[in-house]
Formats: structure tokens, C-alpha cells, sequence
């Protein structure tokens, strides 16, 4: 049997799966759910973790394309990536469906 190597879809899931796989990033992704755009300070009151922890989660997230964030100095605006959402949801359906019996 030849190995074959990992599609780009596989890559893709599973990078997306990565991002998602902490509690921290779903309540993040979750919170920025539910409003147009949210800012660091304030998911820091609500998200139980120190800040620095908040920015490593959230970069995760936007290195997955999951979030995009607006640098304003002295503060940055996070909200969920509408297009990119929108292929990363077909991959999961997609995905979902594959397996689903």
C-alpha cells in the first residue's frame, strides 16, 4: 500500500480543530458570537484567565483565521472572520457529513 500524503483539507481541519480544541477559545468564540466586535479589556473581565493567557488564545484563533483583530492603540478589537467562517463552516459540514452514519 502507498502512503499517500495529507490533503490540504485534512490540513485544513485539522488546524481549525486545533483552534478550537480549549475551552478558553470556544468561550471566546462564543462571546464574539453574540457581538459585532468585542476588545480585549472587556473579554478580560468576563473570560476567567490572566491576560496574557487571553492574548495567546486569541491569537491561536486568529492565526487560524477563526478571528481578525483591529490594533487601536492602546487597544485591539477582535470579532469573528465572516469570510473565512463561512469556508471553515463548509469544511466542518463536509466533514460532519463524511463521517456521520
Amino acid at each position: 500500500m502507498v502512503k499517500k500524503e495529507f490533503s490540504e483539507e485534512q490540513i485544513k481541519l485539522s488546524r481549525i480543530a486545533k483552534a478550537l480544541g480549549h475551552p478558553v477559545r470556544i468561550a471566546i468564540m462564543q462571546m464574539l458570537a453574540d457581538q459585532t466586535c468585542c476588545y480585549h479589556g472587556d473579554m478580560s473581565e468576563v473570560i476567567p484567565v490572566a491576560k496574557s493567557t487571553l492574548s495567546q488564545h486569541l491569537n491561536e484563533l486568529k492565526e487560524a483565521g477563526l478571528i481578525q483583530g483591529e490594533f487601536t492603540p492602546p487597544t485591539v478589537k477582535y470579532c469573528i472572520n465572516k469570510d473565512k467562517w463561512e469556508i471553515i463552516s463548509e469544511l466542518l459540514v463536509s466533514f460532519i457529513d463524511q463521517i456521520a452514519p
